[in-house]
């Protein structure tokens, strides 16, 4: 079969031949889209014209020129259309013809431009792009962690269009703009790629980084025009504003054409009674079918291990029948070398690879064309990173093929039963909050160290800069002058801000060797690298010698002991204040700020089977997170008349509060590791029964808040899940959860349904 003749529909059928076929709950087709042709604009470079023209571009499609013609004027403005839609040409135009012009200009550097991205793989993606152009005096390179120190300083010197990240801009332009001084003075474009990324606290932080940036380019006289690019999102205008702090137009109808495509949902079957067949495993093993069938089809998983196990597991499924075909499949992640990652794409686009597993670092705009299918092992956390991945297929004009493999969780479980949450939904917004006072508290002090502070300042960084500064003034970190607030310091506080997280990290070191594997954030240290604890990298066991929180490390041994281990821990909460309440009946809805502490207490050895082996105690310390929840409270009596007696309150409400936590992603831009869940019969602050669901990040992330927004559609959603689901008494595809510290204990599923139901009754009954 090639792609020129490929069926997806007849390629489905095979993948559902015999028993198979219970497992394809619905199949969408999605239509084909015609393309909306527009001329060039009159005002663009020469130079650039040639470049596209001469590749056979004669033409934009409609949203392209909008955004060109927009950023010509000067217009902050954001691009949110499909993948595969020429997003880049939409701001590529514009730029280009720029930075052509400027370097005619009889004296000094012309204009320059900087592109930012969210993963290395796309910033050089796009300067593979530019170098195939060869657009006549533009000079472009990208800087970023891998850039050698002696090509940085002709970068700085000489470059029109510089490639980079955030965290490089964080960690190294900023801090040192003086040296970018003349390229920061005619900075004239200010690139924001792939922009719906950017949610959560790393949104939160990224925002902080782009004023700081537009700030520090202002005193240096310039004011450039920022241009983003995204996937379709909601509201894409208003995620810009929160990034950069200024008005943004947007451009969202697609003028780009697409070709119909096949959209499969899949659903792996029960292996027990209360066990579901991992989606890695399905879709290994439907990788494998494809591959055998001649089908070029990419594989997302989740996580890095995952994308190992489905490149191994395709492997030795095609070594018993076809061993030929073994060695045209691969895995593609973030951790391998550029040059391996550039190789494998390369083998991607010349059709040496039939199959390759990959994690969401292939999600984003880089240009590989041809696929015929893809196949996303679970829910990739967005309807807007599912159209991504989907959208890998059928870029080369043909049909295409694309199944989304449930993964044994109570989100799978809901939205492959009812497409319409996929198909007929929109977009998630995506949330951050960039006023969050713990992220943007730092980032004032990084703002000091480059330019002092002044009142001024709120037009970048928002009203709370003279509350949040002076704090600093208490804490040592800032001095108050006259003319504003100032670094006090000798060190640099860029250093001490981690734009992918908050607080800080633990090295993983493998003590032998003093190797360091990896990071994890000090929030998760204690739960997932404690003293004892087997730790996966890349598919090998490690077995955790010791947690030094001092030093920030944890030291571990590899080798198999035979077990897994599974952190134990206790949570408590405070309620600081409710913020918002609804009054549903005797039931009482609220939002606000919360404390959490937690502390794990013990850890489980697991065999292979499941069996429980042992539990050790642990002395770690105490956390305290401040943040923001969604709660809510129901009487006892009311329990009791939805059939819930006092015994088993506490499982009913545990079994809740997991079902919801995992439910909750389906109303907020979260992943359920974002987010986490208290439940207790009886609670000091509320006098009543309570569930309460909060953000995972100090100071919150928009998570509950959009949950306490949406909490009808997400309480509804998530008493069908747990209700529907073909398990006896509870399993991880509705109210078991894979991160509970009391190891699933108590949990009651018909206690759950019952008091989610009833919960959902009192919503409009008089109190």
């Amino acid at each position: 079969m090639s792609r020129q003749t490929f069926d997806p529909r007849a390629t489905l059928d095979h993948l559902a031949r015999g028993t198979r076929g219970e497992r394809l709950v619905h199949v969408r087709q999605l239509p084909r889209r015609e393309a909306e042709l527009v001329p060039w604009p009159t005002w663009v470079d020469p130079g650039v014209y040639a470049a596209w023209s001469g590749a056979g571009v004669t033409h934009l499609w409609s949203h392209q020129r909008e955004m060109a013609d927009l950023a010509r004027t000067g217009r902050h403005t954001v691009c949110a259309t499909g993948t595969a839609s020429g997003k880049s040409l939409g701001f590529l135009v514009p730029v280009l013809t720029a930075l052509a012009e400027g370097s005619h200009a009889p004296t000094g550097r012309g204009a320059t431009a900087l592109y930012l991205a969210p993963t290395k793989a796309l910033a050089a993606d796009q300067m593979a792009r530019l170098e195939a152009m060869a657009v006549p005096d533009v000079r472009a390179a990208v800087y970023d962690g891998d850039t050698p120190t002696d090509e940085r300083r002709w970068i700085r010197d000489h470059a029109h269009y510089v490639l980079s990240n955030p965290d490089l801009l964080h960690h190294s332009l900023l801090p040192g703009h003086q040296h970018w001084a003349p390229f920061l003075r005619v900075l004239k474009f200010v690139v924001v790629d792939e922009c719906h990324v950017y949610r959560g606290v790393f949104g939160a932080h990224t925002s902080a980084v782009l004023r700081r940036l537009l700030r520090v380019a202002a005193r240096y006289g310039s004011r450039p025009t920022v241009l983003l690019a995204s996937a379709t999102v909601a509201e894409p205008a208003r995620l810009a504003r929160a990034l950069i702090g200024q008005d943004v137009v947007a451009v969202t109808h697609d003028g780009s054409p697409r070709e119909a495509t096949t959209f499969a949902l899949w659903e792996p079957p029960m292996t027990s009674a209360d066990t579901r067949r991992s989606a890695v495993s399905e879709s290994a093993s439907l990788l494998a079918d494809l591959v055998l069938q001649d089908v070029q089809t990419v594989a997302f998983a989740r996580s890095r291990v995952g994308v190992e196990v489905v490149a191994s597991s395709t492997r030795r499924d095609l070594s018993e029948v076809d061993p030929t075909l073994v060695s045209r499949v691969a895995a593609y992640r973030g951790g391998y070398l550029p040059e391996e990652r550039r190789e494998l794409e390369r083998a991607l686009r010349e059709r040496q690879l039939l199959g390759l597993a990959a994690t969401s670092a292939l999600e984003l705009g880089i240009d590989i064309a041809g696929l015929d299918a893809v196949v996303i092992a679970g829910w990739p956390g967005t309807r807007a990173s599912l159209w991504q991945q989907a959208g890998r297929a059928g870029r080369t004009g043909t049909e295409s093929l694309a199944l989304l493999v449930a993964a044994d969780d109570p989100l799978d479980t809901y939205l492959v039963h009812h497409p319409e949450a996929i198909f007929e939904a929109p977009v998630e917004a995506s949330v951050f909050d960039p006023e969050n006072p713990h992220v943007l508290t730092p980032h004032l002090a990084a703002a000091a160290a480059e330019l002092p502070l002044t009142e001024a300042d709120t037009q970048w960084f928002g009203p709370t800069v003279a509350r949040l500064a002076d704090a600093l003034v208490a804490g040592g970190v800032l001095r108050r002058r006259p003319a504003g607030w100032f670094w006090a310091r000798s060190d640099r506080p860029s250093d001490h801000v981690e734009l992918r997280g908050i607080g800080q990290t633990v090295r993983i070191v493998e003590s032998r060797t003093g190797r360091v594997l990896g990071t994890v954030d000090e929030a998760r240290a204690h739960s997932a690298v404690h003293t004892g604890a087997v730790y996966l990298h890349q598919g090998h066991p490690y077995v955790v010698s010791e947690l030094d929180l001092i030093d920030a490390s944890a030291q571990v041994v590899a080798g198999d002991p035979g077990w897994s281990t599974q952190a134990r821990s206790t949570s408590e909460f405070r309620i600081l204040r409710a913020d918002r309440q609804h009054q549903w009946g005797a039931a009482t809805l609220s939002f606000g700020a919360v404390e959490v502490t937690s502390q794990v207490t013990s850890f489980l050895r697991r065999l292979p089977t499941g069996e429980v082996i042992g539990e050790h105690p642990l002395d770690l310390p105490v956390r305290t997170l401040s943040t923001m929840a969604v709660w809510w409270t129901l009487p006892e009596d009311e329990l009791a008349l939805a059939g819930v007696g006092e015994p088993e309150i506490p499982g009913a409400l545990h079994a809740a509060e997991h079902a919801s936590i995992g439910l909750l992603p389906l109303v907020a831009t979260c992943d359920r590791w974002d987010i986490g869940g208290v439940s207790t019969a009886l609670h000091a602050d509320t006098g009543l029964p309570t569930v309460l669901v909060y953000d995972g990040h100090p100071g919150g992330a928009g998570f509950a808040e959009q949950g306490f927004r949406q909490a009808r559609r997400w309480l509804a959603a998530t008493v069908e899940t747990v209700q529907a689901c073909e398990c006896a008494v509870g399993c991880p595809s509705c109210v078991q959860s894979p991160k509970c510290g009391n190891g699933n204990s108590p949990l009651s599923k018909v206690g759950a349904v019952r008091a989610l139901q009833h919960l959902l009754a009192e919503q409009g009954r008089p109190r």
